[in-house]
């Protein structure tokens, strides 16, 4: 069996640049002695949690015990009247005939209504969802990479990931996954690609118009292998 899994922010839908523009309005008036949009660009990939924690270990300020909440209440807010889907994703997932699903740094609901609201539920409607509240640790470490595969029956090797961030390229790498670094977000600078590169990604695609043809040539390179 061989699996096609997906991170949802960023790669399936474009909602990266709402939440970081969330997340500075927020952080800059809690923590007026940092460089918030230099850290965020560090931060990419992580949950709201854990960019808040590293941000606050930098800081003088405190953050209010709900900080978390607050701003994914805030980002949940935009994303369901801004959010739209990458652009060409939906033909590219109905174009790839293998198992799929996505795996998140977000919480479910988050997951679940980004999906419902940019129609891709529809052509996700058999990919189980896996995200950070099933772990301990969530990406970069790989425990939800190792989840995903375990529940999917499928071995890591044969099981190539679409993510957009260091943090998400770092995961999957480290479960010993096959990863497509994805650039083509609104978010992303020019310096991305060599970011996810370096992190442990084996192409990098700038448009899911050819994300069929990386998907062949890893089928192809599996085939070929003793």
């Amino acid at each position: 069996m061989k699996a096609l899994i997906f991170d949802c922010d960023g790669v399936l839908v474009d909602s990266e640049a709402l939440a970081e523009e969330t997340l500075e309005v927020y952080l800059s008036q809690w923590l007026p002695d940092l460089d918030i949009p230099t850290l965020l660009g560090q931060a990419l990939g992580m949950t709201t949690a854990n960019i808040l924690r590293y941000l606050a270990q930098r800081s003088a300020y405190q953050l209010q015990p709900d900080a978390a909440e607050q701003i994914d209440t805030a980002i949940e807010a935009r994303l369901a009247q801004e959010l739209k889907a990458i652009d060409g994703v939906q033909a590219a997932i109905s174009a790839i005939h293998l198992p799929k699903a996505v795996v998140s740094n977000s919480r479910r609901s988050r997951v679940l209504a980004s999906l419902a609201s940019t129609q891709l539920a529809e052509v996700l409607s058999d990919a189980p969802i896996f995200t950070a509240e099933q772990v301990a640790n969530p990406k970069p470490d790989p425990a939800i990479y190792q989840l995903a595969a375990t529940t999917l029956g499928c071995a890591p090797r044969r099981c190539l990931v679409v993510e957009d961030s260091v943090a998400g390229v770092t995961a999957a790498h480290a479960a010993g996954m096959c990863v497509i670094g994805f650039i083509g977000a609104s978010h992303l600078d020019g310096q991305q690609a060599s970011r996810l590169i370096d992190a442990g990604a084996w192409r990098v695609l700038p448009h899911m118009q050819g994300l069929n043809a990386l998907v062949s040539e890893w089928q192809a390179s599996l085939s070929a292998e003793p």
